[in-house]
């Protein structure tokens, strides 16, 4: 009997064997994370045979395509989108509601990433004290360090703070990010360290900032081959201070006075090249996949906002600064093939939100399309209480398409937060450019599984958002007339490239839905290490080896 039973473990143990032997943690040396700051889809399909062979061609062809993928919350904002792509959940749950928002609690607008416990490192200016407290749950960056015992390295750079600090999380090595003025440096703060580190100096004292303001931004190719783009000089565009006409070339020597000093590289394609420079120089500085962990390096191009903004999704200067930022891409990627390996390595290339077209430039066609004046709003809303209520004062707060009430002046009033909430709905549906018009106390006691409201709820924070929130008509933006803008939860401010390649991934491409908040459970499941704690999406199955 003794025996059989023996006999019966030697054969359970060997037929285990095998299977346990064929199983192996095979990481990527360095996972690399890039966002570019509104990248609309259509930027991908509409400029492709612009593009060469080596920047998104390669990523396209060799790689794993997500083409209908999509933000699923509002506001589409770029902190917002840097820390869903991050966390893999939405400003519900991670905290991050906007760039700006109203606090309840300090009763004033702040900033997501400041920090006025940690000094900023590299420069005097005392607006660089940044750290990603405000985040509230763990990023993919942040589980793989803890999934390695703190010995991998994340480092994160971008131009905008929030761009560098949030995809960076909480456990950075060294988080990175432009400051212009006069300095034209890459900082940090002390909630990463107490000085930079040597590659860095010597980054900020290259003279690539005086190479890059020194220039005229002239069109990659001869101008007239940019048929993809409206004519040059059109009434749609915001000219640089100093500029009479939007119009090539830009002489950017002769409009840095004019334009923040070496804050002006932000608005041209160079700022872009700047930060792919900086990323070659970190992976090389911090010896990123090539110290035996998996390393991740964080990058976000943030050039093409600030010039989305000025110049609108359709103008010559997009158009130029994506061509050009292709070539930034294939000269990463031949990088990366030289320092860490052809397929050691993992990409993942995505955007923080795309873009509407001109609101004015649509309606000139025809298309519906216009503009929200937040001030004659507020100005009607607080009428309405003082006629209503007895007291404009009920209104504490507008911002963000929300409305703050004052408890205190309720309390006094003897007015129930429901009653007032719900007034100012059926008020605000009538408002011309007004879609959509719920209170908060809707989005707590509904769950929305689809559509707009669906959007709108993943994006409300039960304990920071307002008490009466709305959407505005598709199209219709409250901005200037000139540029572009974003932050609905519209196809044009939520369809943005997803594509993964290199170690890890297939070839090939998706129709299916696939959502913001699916990268970094993706990612993870790469990785198999443990999903950022809040993290909500899905792995993309199809997209995975």
């Amino acid at each position: 009997m003794k025996k059989l039973i023996l006999l019966f473990s030697i054969f359970i143990m060997g037929a285990w064997h095998p299977v346990q032997s064929q199983y192996k943690v095979d990481r990527p040396k360095l996972v690399v994370g890039i966002v570019v700051d509104q990248m609309r889809y259509d930027y991908l399909t509409r400029f492709y045979s612009k593009y060469g062979e080596g920047g998104f061609k390669r990523l396209l062809n060799e790689g794993f395509s997500c083409e209908n993928s999509h933000y699923n919350y509002i506001p589409t904002y770029t902190a917002v989108g840097h820390a869903s792509i991050y966390t893999g959940t939405t400003g519900s749950t991670h905290g991050i509601i906007s760039n700006y928002w109203y606090d309840k609690f300090e009763r004033k607008s702040i900033y997501c990433v400041d920090d006025f416990n940690y000094p900023a490192v590299g420069t005097t200016s005392t607006a660089e004290q940044k750290s990603p407290y405000r985040m509230l749950t763990t990023t993919v960056t942040d589980e793989l360090r803890l999934s390695q015992n703190m010995k991998g390295k994340t480092i994160a750079v971008g131009l905008k703070d929030r761009s560098a600090v949030l995809p960076g999380g909480h456990s950075s090595n060294g988080s990175y990010w432009f400051h212009g003025m006069e300095e034209g440096n890459f900082v940090t703060s002390a909630y990463y360290m107490d000085a930079l580190p040597k590659w860095v100096s010597q980054f900020n004292e290259s003279g690539l900032k005086e190479t890059y303001i020194g220039m005229k931004w002239e069109t990659l190719y001869p101008i007239k081959e940019y048929t993809e783009s409206i004519e040059d000089d059109n009434v749609y565009e915001n000219p640089f201070e100093g500029e009479v006409k939007p119009v090539f070339p830009h002489d950017l020597p002769e409009l840095k006075d004019f334009n923040g000093g070496y804050d002006l590289i932000k608005t041209t394609p160079f700022g872009n090249t700047l930060v792919m420079e900086f990323a070659k120089a970190a992976i090389e500085g911090e010896k990123l996949g090539a110290r035996g962990y998996t390393d991740f390096l964080a990058i976000s191009f943030s050039s093409p906002d600030y010039i989305g903004h000025r110049f609108g999704v359709d103008s010559k200067e997009v158009q130029d600064t994506y061509l050009r930022l292709d070539r930034d891409l294939a000269d990463l990627l031949n990088f990366l093939d030289q320092k860490v390996g052809k397929g050691e390595y993992t990409v993942f290339l995505t955007a923080d939100h795309a873009a509407v077209q001109v609101p004015a430039y649509l309606k000139s066609k025809k298309i519906p399309a216009g503009y929200f004046d937040e001030a004659a709003f507020g100005n009607f809303i607080r009428e309405h209480c003082a006629s209503k209520w007895g007291s404009a004062e009920i209104i504490e707060y507008i911002s963000n398409f929300q409305i703050f009430l004052r408890p205190e002046k309720l309390n006094e009033l003897k007015l129930s937060k429901e009653e007032v909430s719900n007034d100012l709905v059926e008020l605000i549906i009538n408002y011309e450019g007004v879609n959509k018009a719920l209170t908060a106390m809707t989005l707590q006691r509904t769950e929305f599984s689809h559509g707009m409201l669906s959007r709108l709820q993943k994006g409300y924070n039960q304990k920071l958002s307002g008490d009466v929130l709305w959407i505005p008509d598709p199209a219709v933006t409250s901005y200037s007339h000139h540029g572009s803008t974003h932050g609905s939860g519209y196809s044009y401010d939520t369809h943005v490239p997803v594509i993964f390649y290199g170690k890890g991934f297939k070839r090939g491409a998706t129709h299916e839905k696939v959502e913001i908040i699916d990268i970094a459970p993706t990612i993870s499941s790469l990785l198999k290490i443990s999903f950022p704690n809040g993290s909500s999406g899905r792995v993309i199955e199809s997209a995975l080896k």
